[in-house]
């Protein structure tokens, strides 16, 4: 469905102000998507992101700093995801040896048993999504993407 039928609006300024509305729109969209995939594990697309760089540093822990710097939504308050995922037991937070103000965190084995069945959803249900479109238009896109940010 094209976006002027799904945001019932005909016109727009310019080419310009449509790509904005679009973008805006279709992240949106796509975090949906992917909420309603996580949903099942009872995890957010940012605990979701904080997860996956997790299972990327194991066996060796992170910090929230770090945390932080990786996370896709710059906006989401890392000491807080990190508090409700040990609540979960999915990771375990500790001080550092060398420095008290920072906290290591590690995922635990329930952590990673649980990032691969979500990652699974996410690929079976929001990647099916973007196989809509040609491998060389998604590169096409990711190169527009990667220039649009310089």
């Amino acid at each position: 469905m094209s976006l002027q039928q799904e945001i019932q609006q005909a016109h727009f300024r310019n080419e310009y102000q449509k790509a904005h509305i679009n973008l805006l729109f279709t992240a949106s969209w796509l975090n949906l998507q992917a909420t309603k995939s996580l949903k099942p594990f009872n995890i957010s697309p940012q605990q979701f992101n904080i997860l996956r760089i997790l299972r990327g540093f194991y066996p060796e822990p992170a910090t929230v700093k770090v945390l932080t710097e990786r996370m896709v939504d710059k906006m989401s308050n890392a000491s807080r995801l990190v508090e409700k995922l040990k609540q979960k037991g999915l990771v375990e937070r500790e001080a550092s040896d060398e420095d008290r103000r920072r906290v290591n965190v590690h995922i635990t084995p329930a952590g990673l048993q649980l990032i691969e069945q979500a990652t699974l959803a996410m690929e079976n249900n929001v990647e099916k999504l973007l196989n809509r479109v040609e491998a060389k238009d998604v590169a096409w896109l990711n190169q527009l993407l990667d220039q649009l940010r310089g």
